[in-house]
Protein backbone atom coordinates (compact mmCIF):
# COMPACT_ATOMS: atom_id res chain seq x y z
CA UNK A 1 0.00 0.00 0.00
CA UNK A 2 1.86 3.34 -1.11
CA UNK A 3 2.08 5.98 1.46
CA UNK A 4 1.79 9.89 0.39
CA UNK A 5 2.54 11.53 3.76
CA UNK A 6 5.94 12.51 3.04
CA UNK A 7 5.84 12.68 -0.82
CA UNK A 8 3.78 15.84 -1.22
CA UNK A 9 5.35 18.33 -3.15
CA UNK A 10 4.19 21.95 -4.52
CA UNK A 11 3.60 20.36 -7.63
CA UNK A 12 0.08 19.58 -8.58
CA UNK A 13 0.34 15.51 -9.34
CA UNK A 14 -1.88 13.26 -9.10
CA UNK A 15 -2.02 10.78 -6.57
CA UNK A 16 -3.76 8.08 -8.04
CA UNK A 17 -1.61 6.00 -10.73
CA UNK A 18 -4.66 4.99 -12.95
CA UNK A 19 -8.61 5.19 -13.28
CA UNK A 20 -9.05 8.65 -11.62
CA UNK A 21 -8.03 12.06 -10.85
CA UNK A 22 -7.22 13.08 -7.15
CA UNK A 23 -4.94 16.35 -6.52
CA UNK A 24 -4.13 17.66 -3.21
CA UNK A 25 -3.06 21.31 -2.56
CA UNK A 26 -1.95 20.95 0.94
CA UNK A 27 -2.40 24.16 3.39
CA UNK A 28 -4.65 27.11 1.30
CA UNK A 29 -4.91 29.02 4.29
CA UNK A 30 -2.80 30.72 6.98
CA UNK A 31 -3.18 29.04 10.23
CA UNK A 32 -4.81 32.13 11.42
CA UNK A 33 -7.22 31.91 8.67
CA UNK A 34 -7.23 28.28 9.44
CA UNK A 35 -8.46 28.82 12.92
CA UNK A 36 -10.99 31.40 11.76
CA UNK A 37 -12.79 29.43 9.39
CA UNK A 38 -12.93 26.33 12.22
CA UNK A 39 -14.59 28.36 14.89
CA UNK A 40 -16.92 30.14 12.27
CA UNK A 41 -18.34 26.78 10.92
CA UNK A 42 -18.33 24.59 14.46
CA UNK A 43 -20.51 27.54 15.56
CA UNK A 44 -22.32 29.49 13.26
CA UNK A 45 -23.43 25.99 10.90
CA UNK A 46 -26.58 24.19 11.41
CA UNK A 47 -25.24 20.69 12.26
CA UNK A 48 -27.15 17.36 12.83
CA UNK A 49 -26.62 14.12 13.53
CA UNK A 50 -26.70 12.06 9.89
CA UNK A 51 -29.53 9.28 9.23
CA UNK A 52 -28.67 6.49 7.25
CA UNK A 53 -30.09 2.98 6.80
CA UNK A 54 -27.59 0.11 7.08
CA UNK A 55 -29.42 -3.12 6.47
CA UNK A 56 -32.79 -2.71 6.72
CA UNK A 57 -32.07 -0.46 9.59
CA UNK A 58 -31.97 3.43 10.64
CA UNK A 59 -28.66 4.08 12.02
CA UNK A 60 -28.43 7.81 13.72
CA UNK A 61 -24.34 8.74 13.92
CA UNK A 62 -22.52 10.37 16.31
CA UNK A 63 -21.15 12.42 13.20
CA UNK A 64 -23.20 15.47 12.54
CA UNK A 65 -23.53 16.99 8.89
CA UNK A 66 -25.55 19.71 7.26
CA UNK A 67 -26.40 20.16 3.43
CA UNK A 68 -26.05 23.84 1.65
CA UNK A 69 -26.52 25.37 -1.85
CA UNK A 70 -27.86 27.71 -4.23
CA UNK A 71 -31.56 26.23 -4.26
CA UNK A 72 -33.00 23.63 -1.61
CA UNK A 73 -31.64 20.99 -3.60
CA UNK A 74 -32.89 17.52 -2.91
CA UNK A 75 -29.49 14.96 -2.48
CA UNK A 76 -30.32 11.21 -0.99
CA UNK A 77 -28.19 8.91 -0.33
CA UNK A 78 -28.28 5.70 2.47
CA UNK A 79 -32.15 5.96 1.31
CA UNK A 80 -32.35 9.13 3.47
CA UNK A 81 -33.11 12.76 1.71
CA UNK A 82 -31.83 16.08 2.94
CA UNK A 83 -32.83 19.82 1.36
CA UNK A 84 -30.12 22.20 1.07
CA UNK A 85 -30.17 25.22 3.53
CA UNK A 86 -29.06 28.54 2.29
CA UNK A 87 -25.55 29.49 2.35
CA UNK A 88 -24.04 31.63 4.84
CA UNK A 89 -21.55 34.45 4.40
CA UNK A 90 -19.07 31.88 5.26
CA UNK A 91 -19.56 29.14 3.07
CA UNK A 92 -19.51 31.69 0.31
CA UNK A 93 -16.23 33.02 1.02
CA UNK A 94 -14.95 29.33 0.90
CA UNK A 95 -16.88 28.33 -1.92
CA UNK A 96 -15.05 31.30 -3.85
CA UNK A 97 -11.78 30.69 -2.31
CA UNK A 98 -12.13 26.82 -3.71
CA UNK A 99 -13.19 27.70 -6.99
CA UNK A 100 -10.56 30.24 -7.35
CA UNK A 101 -7.97 27.26 -6.50
CA UNK A 102 -9.48 24.57 -8.77
CA UNK A 103 -10.72 26.34 -11.65
CA UNK A 104 -14.32 24.22 -10.83
CA UNK A 105 -17.40 25.50 -10.17
CA UNK A 106 -20.22 24.18 -7.42
CA UNK A 107 -23.51 24.70 -6.15
CA UNK A 108 -24.05 22.63 -2.74
CA UNK A 109 -21.97 21.58 -0.22
CA UNK A 110 -22.33 18.68 2.08
CA UNK A 111 -20.26 19.49 5.93
CA UNK A 112 -19.21 16.74 8.14
CA UNK A 113 -18.64 17.21 11.69
CA UNK A 114 -16.57 14.75 13.17
CA UNK A 115 -16.26 15.14 17.17
CA UNK A 116 -12.86 12.49 17.36
CA UNK A 117 -10.59 10.20 15.66
CA UNK A 118 -13.15 7.04 16.67
CA UNK A 119 -15.82 8.72 14.18
CA UNK A 120 -15.22 8.23 10.82
CA UNK A 121 -16.17 6.84 7.66
CA UNK A 122 -16.61 3.68 5.54
CA UNK A 123 -15.49 2.54 2.16
CA UNK A 124 -17.69 4.23 -0.39
CA UNK A 125 -17.74 6.69 -3.66
CA UNK A 126 -20.02 9.77 -3.85
CA UNK A 127 -21.54 8.20 -7.01
CA UNK A 128 -25.32 9.11 -6.45
CA UNK A 129 -27.82 9.87 -9.18
CA UNK A 130 -28.00 13.58 -8.22
CA UNK A 131 -24.53 14.52 -8.92
CA UNK A 132 -23.15 15.86 -11.95
CA UNK A 133 -21.43 12.71 -13.62
CA UNK A 134 -17.45 12.28 -13.36
CA UNK A 135 -18.03 15.86 -11.66
CA UNK A 136 -15.21 17.38 -9.59
CA UNK A 137 -15.55 17.37 -5.83
CA UNK A 138 -13.30 19.81 -4.03
CA UNK A 139 -13.16 18.79 -0.23
CA UNK A 140 -11.63 21.29 2.98
CA UNK A 141 -10.36 20.55 5.71
CA UNK A 142 -10.24 22.09 8.93
CA UNK A 143 -9.47 20.92 12.79
CA UNK A 144 -7.42 17.46 13.29
CA UNK A 145 -5.56 15.97 10.88
CA UNK A 146 -6.78 12.41 9.55
CA UNK A 147 -5.82 10.19 7.25
CA UNK A 148 -7.99 9.67 3.75
CA UNK A 149 -7.72 6.69 1.85
CA UNK A 150 -8.36 5.74 -1.24
CA UNK A 151 -9.01 1.77 -2.82
CA UNK A 152 -9.67 0.77 -6.35
CA UNK A 153 -12.66 -0.98 -7.09
CA UNK A 154 -11.34 -4.00 -9.15
CA UNK A 155 -7.23 -4.29 -8.25
CA UNK A 156 -8.12 -3.43 -4.62
CA UNK A 157 -4.24 -1.06 -4.83
CA UNK A 158 -4.39 1.38 -1.98
CA UNK A 159 -3.73 4.95 -1.68
CA UNK A 160 -3.32 7.10 1.18
CA UNK A 161 -3.02 10.62 2.31
CA UNK A 162 -3.24 12.98 5.44
CA UNK A 163 -5.08 15.95 5.00
CA UNK A 164 -3.96 19.00 7.08
CA UNK A 165 -5.59 21.35 8.68
CA UNK A 166 -6.85 24.23 5.83
CA UNK A 167 -6.06 21.88 3.43
CA UNK A 168 -7.98 21.33 0.02
CA UNK A 169 -8.21 18.02 -2.49
CA UNK A 170 -9.75 18.00 -5.26
CA UNK A 171 -11.32 14.37 -6.99
CA UNK A 172 -12.40 14.83 -10.80
CA UNK A 173 -13.02 12.43 -13.92
CA UNK A 174 -13.58 8.98 -13.00
CA UNK A 175 -12.37 8.84 -9.64
CA UNK A 176 -15.99 8.10 -8.13
CA UNK A 177 -16.19 5.41 -10.60
CA UNK A 178 -13.16 3.26 -10.21
CA UNK A 179 -12.25 4.24 -6.69
CA UNK A 180 -13.72 4.11 -3.02
CA UNK A 181 -12.40 6.38 -0.48
CA UNK A 182 -13.03 6.61 3.17
CA UNK A 183 -11.52 8.00 6.64
CA UNK A 184 -10.35 5.63 8.59
CA UNK A 185 -11.40 6.02 12.42
CA UNK A 186 -8.07 6.52 15.28
CA UNK A 187 -7.98 5.76 18.84
CA UNK A 188 -4.92 8.80 18.35
CA UNK A 189 -6.74 11.61 17.00
CA UNK A 190 -8.56 13.68 20.26
CA UNK A 191 -9.54 16.42 18.77
CA UNK A 192 -12.91 17.47 15.89
CA UNK A 193 -11.99 17.62 12.26
CA UNK A 194 -14.32 19.23 9.77
CA UNK A 195 -14.76 18.44 6.41
CA UNK A 196 -16.53 20.38 3.40
CA UNK A 197 -16.84 18.62 0.16
CA UNK A 198 -18.03 21.47 -2.40
CA UNK A 199 -20.03 19.52 -5.23
CA UNK A 200 -22.61 19.97 -8.39
CA UNK A 201 -26.04 18.79 -8.22
CA UNK A 202 -27.77 18.07 -11.40
CA UNK A 203 -31.75 18.38 -11.09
Amino acid sequence: MADLFSTISSERVNLLPFDGEVIYYGKIFTSTEANRFYEALMTNIEWKNDEAFIMGKLIITKRKVAWYGDRPFEYTYSKRSKYALAWTDTLLQLKKITEENTGESYNSCLLNLYHSGEEGMAWHSDGEKDLKKNGAIASLSFGAERKFAFKHKETGEKRNILLQHGSLLLMKGTTQANWLHRLPPTKTVLKPRINLTFRTIVE
